[in-house]
C-alpha cells in the first residue's frame, strides 16, 4: 500500500484540477457539456486507483483531512453571495423560478428515496441520486456524501459523484431540445420592446491585498461561528446539521447585515475567486479518493433513478414551469437554464441558455434570473430539504 500524506494529497488535487482543465480544452465533448475540471481529473485518478487495486498491483491511501477546510470555505462563499437585494431586482419571475427550484429539490428527494425503497436500497442512497447530486451537483454530492458516510452509509460519496456526473451530461443534452419544442409549438420570438439593458452585476474596484484580506476575515469569521452553530444545534436537537451548512447560513446573515450597514465591505470578485479555488481543490480531493469498486452492484438502480429524475424535470419544466413563468420566449429560455442546473450546475444552465439565444434571439430576463437563483439562492431551499430528508431516514 502507498500512503500519501496530507500535503502531497493537496498537491495531487491541484495537479488533477490542472489536468482536468487541460483535457477539457482538448476534448470537445467535455467542454460542450461543461464538465468541471476537478471532476475530470479526480475521476481519472479514481479510475486509475480502482484498476491498480482490483488487479492486485497496489492500493493507494490518501490523507484527505484538509478536505473539510476547503469544503466549509466554499459553502461560506456561497452564503456571502446570497444577497436578498437580488430577489427584489429579479421581481416576480425570480420568486416563481426560485420557488420552482425548491419544489424540484423536494420532488427529486421524493423520487430518489421512493425508488430506492422500492428496489430494496437504503433510502439515503436514493437521496444521493436526488436533490443532493441533481440540483446540488458535485459539490453537494461530495459534502453530503461525507456526512452520510459518517452516519454509516457506505459509498454515499461515490454514488453521489456518479449521479452528479450523469446529471451534468443529461442537463446539457435536454435543455436545447425542450426550448426547440416550445418555440415551435407556441411560435415564440424575443421581446423586441425590451430596450433597457438590465445590469445585475456589481461594479466593484479591482482586488487589492487589503480588500482581499477583508474578505478572508469575513469568510473565516463565518466559518468559525457557523461550525459552532452547527455543532450546538445538532447537540441541542439531535437533528444533523453539518458544520458547513451552519457556516453557509451564518454567511447569508452576515452578507445581508453588511448590505444594510456597510455594503462596500463585500467584494464579490475576491469572494468568488476564493470560492472557485476552494471548490476546485475540494472537488478534486473528494473525487480522487472515491472507491468506484464499491458501487458496481448499484450501477443499474442508480441509472434507473437518474433516468426518472431526467424524465420528471422534462415534464415539469415543459408543461408546468413554462406556463408559470409566462408562456413566452423568456420563459422558454429560463426553462433551458432550469434543466441545466436542475440536473447539473449553473455553468450548464448558462451554456444551455447561450446556445438557445444564439439560435433564437436574446433574453435579458432569463440571464438575470437564472444565474442569481442557480448560483446563490437555490441552496436556501435545497439544503434544508436535504437535511430534513437525512434526519427522517438516518
Amino acid at each position: 500500500m502507498i500512503e500519501i500524506n496530507q500535503i502531497t494529497t493537496v498537491f495531487l488535487a491541484v495537479a488533477l484540477f490542472a489536468l482536468g482543465s487541460f483535457l477539457i480544452n482538448k476534448i470537445g465533448f467535455l467542454k460542450r457539456f461543461c464538465i468541471p475540471a476537478p471532476v475530470v481529473g479526480g475521476l481519472l485518478f479514481a479510475a486509475l486507483a480502482t484498476i491498480l487495486k482490483t488487479t492486485g498491483v497496489i492500493e493507494i491511501s490518501l490523507d484527505t483531512s484538509l478536505q473539510s477546510l476547503f469544503m466549509i470555505t466554499f459553502f461560506t462563499t456561497i452564503g456571502l453571495g446570497a444577497s436578498f437585494k437580488l430577489v427584489k431586482l429579479g421581481g416576480k419571475l425570480l420568486i416563481i423560478y426560485w420557488l420552482a427550484c425548491g419544489f424540484l429539490a423536494l420532488m427529486q428527494n421524493v423520487i430518489g428515496v421512493s425508488l430506492a425503497s422500492l428496489m430494496g436500497i437504503h433510502p439515503l442512497i436514493g437521496m444521493m441520486a436526488g436533490a443532493v447530486s441533481m440540483e446540488g451537483g458535485h459539490g453537494a454530492a461530495a459534502a453530503f456524501g461525507q456526512t452520510l458516510e459518517d452516519l454509516g452509509i457506505s459509498s454515499a460519496m461515490t454514488i453521489g459523484a456518479a449521479a452528479a456526473t450523469c446529471g451534468l451530461v443529461a442537463g446539457g443534452l435536454i435543455g436545447g431540445p425542450i426550448v426547440k419544442y416550445l418555440v415551435g409549438k407556441y411560435n415564440l420570438t424575443p421581446d423586441e420592446q425590451e430596450s433597457e439593458e438590465i445590469d445585475y452585476e456589481n461594479k466593484q474596484e479591482q482586488i487589492t491585498s487589503e480588500s482581499f484580506f477583508t474578505q478572508v476575515l469575513l469568510i473565516t469569521f463565518c466559518m468559525a461561528v457557523g461550525t459552532y452553530v452547527g455543532t450546538l444545534f445538532s447537540e441541542a436537537t439531535g437533528f444533523v446539521l453539518p458544520g458547513y451548512v451552519g457556516a453557509m447560513f451564518v454567511a447569508v446573515l452576515v452578507r445581508n447585515i453588511m448590505d444594510k450597514f456597510k455594503p462596500e465591505a463585500i467584494n464579490m470578485k475576491s469572494i468568488s475567486l476564493i470560492g472557485d479555488v476552494t471548490l476546485g481543490i475540494f472537488l478534486s480531493m473528494a473525487l480522487m479518493s472515491i472507491k468506484l469498486w464499491e458501487i458496481a452492484d448499484l450501477a443499474l438502480p442508480l441509472f434507473f433513478i437518474v433516468f426518472a429524475q431526467v424524465f420528471f424535470i422534462v415534464v415539469f419544466s415543459t408543461f408546468v414551469l413554462f406556463k408559470l413563468l409566462g408562456k413566452n420566449y423568456d420563459a422558454a429560455v429560463m426553462v433551458a437554464g432550469f434543466a441545466g442546473h436542475g440536473l447539473g450546475a449553473t455553468p450548464n444552465a448558462m451554456a444551455n441558455m447561450s446556445a438557445v439565444v444564439q439560435r433564437f434571439g436574446p433574453s435579458k430576463k432569463a440571464f438575470l434570473v437564472v444565474p442569481i437563483v442557480g448560483a446563490f439562492l437555490i441552496d436556501v431551499f435545497g439544503i434544508p430539504i436535504i437535511i430534513t430528508t437525512i434526519n427522517l431516514f438516518k
